[in-house]
């Protein structure tokens, strides 16, 4: 087995797509995928599970019905889950994304051609 740690800028550097998450490792059930976001998303919710968004580059703010949170360079935030959501990004943001295997990026029974193919790794 080779043993070799996960560079971020080299997973990046990847791919150009922006709102198709890309796995980058698994640990258990669950899937590191990295991202890129700009403009915005659709609303959106996990009913069964939690969301977690860690900002790598740029800036990220996620509305909520009752308000939003901003999370920038260096700074995580979790969405609790049956939280409806909406992430938008004024400018490029890059992303780690923890979530379980097998979650779609625009929520429970939301599917359309933004929606992501899971499982997609580089």
């Amino acid at each position: 087995m080779k043993h070799e740690s996960i560079n971020f800028d080299q997973k990046f550097n990847a791919f150009s797509e922006q709102w198709k998450p890309k796995v980058i490792a698994e640990m258990n059930d669950y899937q590191f995928k990295v991202v890129k976001l700009e403009g915005d998303f659709i609303w959106h919710e996990h009913a069964d599970t939690d969301e977690t968004f860690i900002v790598i580059d740029g800036s990220l703010r996620i509305d909520f019905a009752d308000g939003e949170v901003t999370v920038g360079k260096g700074e995580m935030f979790v969405v609790p889950k049956g939280t409806q959501h909406k992430p938008y990004a004024e400018k490029e943001v890059k992303v780690l994304l923890i979530e379980p295997r097998g979650v779609l990026n625009t929520g429970d029974g939301n599917t359309s051609d933004i929606t992501a193919e899971n499982d997609q790794w580089i």
